[in-house]
């Protein structure tokens, strides 16, 4: 029997595949240190997990509203209005399996076979397949690493056609931890107005950010602005609850109305104890997302420190998220190996520590490091990576 077209041309995970290869020689009894991780290495806070427990003993076990629970919806709009200044309705927000379905079920009911969507590169390695997925083309514009890997708006301006529907913006980035100013935002935001694509921004990482910059949400610079955006967040990496798979979006009513009714066809309603825990991050207090955002900072100084002494190898520094996202193609080229992704498979095979080679997130001569492990993990990751490194200078 012959699979459907629309999956025939999806591209595997890089992340995935070599998370699977790092299990893989762990099972065989190997010391592997996996720097692959796309979530924190937190417990999801107490408070929720009792939260969680309370819902169950208390009977919130059956469906709920495709959209999410009036209450979630409700502290969400709260959060919005908090801390990005945003006054949302309950029905301006959709509540998801996950900010990647919430994603996932925007890109569906937004697309039209042939439409065009403007990914900057360096992405999130979903963004394409899922645009694909629901008929679309991704169109990738390159950053470059001297521009701390952001888009200008005469990039983006060059890229907009009649075909194009919509860019999406990730602030903090996956995987560059690289984030947009205000004034940034703002320049963009002209360009989006002016040719009338809808702007997509991703702000899961909004929490997690090491600088004193300020995160924006690009929603929130004008009324105009508002009404041309989709917001995209959940509580995965800043209440490290990426299990539970709670997202949301918030966005113009019409778009979000037409997102849950096709989740009312597909998921029904997301998990509804996972929504009462997620409720709880929100009305509880945000302690235990500082200090795990000390512990991360921490880490980033340390591990920048290590990585960024490394011949061959040279970083920008990261503003938020939990990754760096170093050009090796020197140390690659350096070593005698071909390509990144052959200098990360043979980092794996002779030193075992995992790491996503940049080629996934379309920028070939990166790799994304994690440092969402331990610092005494960490620093010894650094150290084979660097004794890898001199044992293969030519």
């Amino acid at each position: 029997m012959k699979l459907a077209n629309r999956v025939k041309t999806l591209t595997p995970s890089a992340t995935l595949a070599i998370t699977a290869k790092a299990k893989e020689l762990k099972q065989q009894g190997h010391d592997v240190i996996g720097l692959g991780a796309g979530e924190p290495d937190f417990n999801t806070p107490e408070f929720i997990l009792e939260a969680a427990e309370k819902a169950m003993r208390s009977g919130m076990t059956k469906y709920t509203p495709s959209g999410g629970i009036l209450e979630l919806k409700s502290a969400i709009a709260d959060k919005f209005k908090q801390d990005n200044g945003l006054d949302y309705t309950n029905s301006q927000i959709i509540v998801t399996t996950g900010a990647k379905h919430a994603l996932y079920t925007l890109f569906q009911v937004l697309l039209n076979d042939g439409d065009e969507v403007i990914v900057p590169s360096p992405y999130w390695v979903s963004y394409p397949e899922q645009i694909k997925l629901a008929g679309g083309e991704p169109v990738f514009v390159k950053s470059l690493e001297k521009n701390e890997f952001k888009i200008t708006p005469d990039e983006l301006a060059a890229a907009i056609n009649s075909k194009t529907k919509a860019v999406i913006i990730n602030s903090p980035s996956n995987p560059t931890g690289m984030m947009y100013t205000k004034d940034e935002l703002e320049k963009l935001g002209e360009v989006c107005l002016k040719h009338n694509i809808l702007i997509v921004s991703d702000e899961i990482y909004e929490k997690l950010i090491y600088t004193n910059d300020e995160h924006v949400s690009i929603a929130s610079l004008s009324k105009e602005l508002e009404a041309q955006t989709v917001v995209i967040n959940g509580v995965s990496k800043s209440h490290s609850m990426t299990g539970w798979r709670i997202g949301y979006a918030a966005g113009p009513e019409r778009i979000i109305k037409a997102m849950t009714n096709l989740a009312s066809h597909s998921t029904s309603n997301p998990t509804s104890i996972a929504q009462y825990a997620a409720l709880a991050a929100y009305e509880g207090d945000e302690n235990t997302v500082n200090r795990m955002k000390r512990e991360f900072s921490e880490r980033l100084d340390k591990f920048y420190g290590l990585i960024n002494d490394i011949p061959g190898i040279t970083c920008i520094k990261p503003k938020g998220a939990f990754y760096l996202f170093p050009n090796v193609a020197k140390a690659a080229e350096m070593g005698g190996f071909s390509s990144v992704d052959e200098w990360v498979t043979a980092l794996l095979e002779e030193e075992k520590v995992a790491l996503v080679p940049g080629s996934g997130f379309g920028a070939e001569k990166n790799v994304r490091l994690s440092y969402a492990i331990s610092i005494d993990l960490l620093e010894e990751a650094a150290k084979r990576i660097k004794r890898f490194v001199l044992n293969h200078q030519s």
